[in-house]
């Protein structure tokens, strides 16, 4: 099966009552423990790059091993850019051959994200390629994306509709209160379900996507702290709401902390009970084996999309 864009996913997703999983993958154990899960589970899957990501494995590499994952599954898989910054990097993954970009234009005035947006659009949809937009800004710190508690905004439900009728966009991110990476929560953990409601009643049927939407796993978080890590007091989004929200106009979630933590924990957890092992298949099968058991229970217990690809 050949790589899709999510344009169907999202319209069996929104009437379905259910999310599909935007998965971020840095490397092959990743790419992995993620696939397997979603072939196990008849799941659909959106595995997305970063901009860091791809610099790091290269793009060359990333595209073999999602061409793997593909015959190794058959399954419908969407490549996705994950927070690309500019239409450069947009434009030189649509022609590497990723089926969805997002275009970050969240810091820049609202007409210049509509700028932005509406040209990395019609590059795409002559191409095939699918493009998600973002209104509001999630603070936190991951990857390129770092926003400071003060420089972060809810999404305003007033400028939605526009801003997707004069960009032609096909999902949109929103801020209602997660963030990026294992910090989201100083008091009790909320998100603003009225901002969503509205945000719903203004474009029906439209997909919304949740960033920064990792639980952040405790057993993941003792075990790193356990070995030498030092995560104190991390606090995630609480599941039954990111079900909630699925269950509303949300079709994709986004999930990178959780396997960052689930992975580094293996690792951690076999080099200090085995301080004199140094073969890498011996440490990094624990580490794909959990991201496998975090990518399961996400699809069962938070996205609800098993038995839907």
């Amino acid at each position: 099966m050949p790589i899709v864009n999510s344009e169907e996913m999202f319209k069996k997703a929104y009437e379905g009552g259910y999310a599909v999983g935007a998965f971020n993958v840095n490397n092959m154990e990743i790419i992995q423990g993620i696939t397997e899960s979603a072939k196990e589970l008849n799941a659909p899957l959106i595995l997305q790059v970063s901009a860091g990501a791809r610099k790091y494995a290269n793009h060359t590499y990333l595209m073999k091993l999602v061409e793997a994952a593909l015959e190794e599954t058959n399954l419908p898989v969407c490549l996705h850019l994950d927070h690309g910054e500019s239409f450069e990097i947009c434009k030189a993954v649509i022609d590497g051959g990723f089926s969805s970009v997002m275009i970050d234009g969240s810091h820049y005035s609202f007409e210049e994200n509509v700028e932005i947006t509406k040209k990395v659009v019609d590059y795409a949809h002559e191409r095939g390629v699918v493009v998600e937009g973002e209104l509001g800004r999630l603070a936190g710190i991951e990857d390129a994306v770092n926003v400071s508690e003060k420089d972060a905004s809810f999404t305003d439900p007033d400028e939605v509709q526009e801003f997707v009728e004069r960009t032609g966009v096909d999902s949109l991110a929103i801020a209602i209160g997660t963030s990026h990476g294992a910090y989201k929560f100083k008091g009790e953990p909320t998100l603003r379900f009225d901002i969503l409601e509205e945000i719903q009643k203004r474009v029906p049927g439209f997909p919304i996507v949740l960033h920064g939407a990792s639980s952040v796993m405790p057993e993941y978080v003792e075990k790193i702290n356990k070995y030498g890590g030092n995560i104190p007091g991390a606090q995630g989004v609480p599941e039954d709401m990111l079900r909630k929200a699925s269950q509303m106009a949300v079709c994709k979630i986004n999930i990178d902390t959780d396997l960052r933590l689930a992975f580094t924990a293996q690792i951690r957890e076999h080099m200090g009970e085995n301080p004199g092992d140094f073969d890498p298949r011996k440490y990094l099968r624990p580490a794909r084996e959990a991201i496998s058991e975090v990518v399961k229970h996400k699809i069962i217990n938070v996205l609800g999309c098993e038995n839907k690809a």
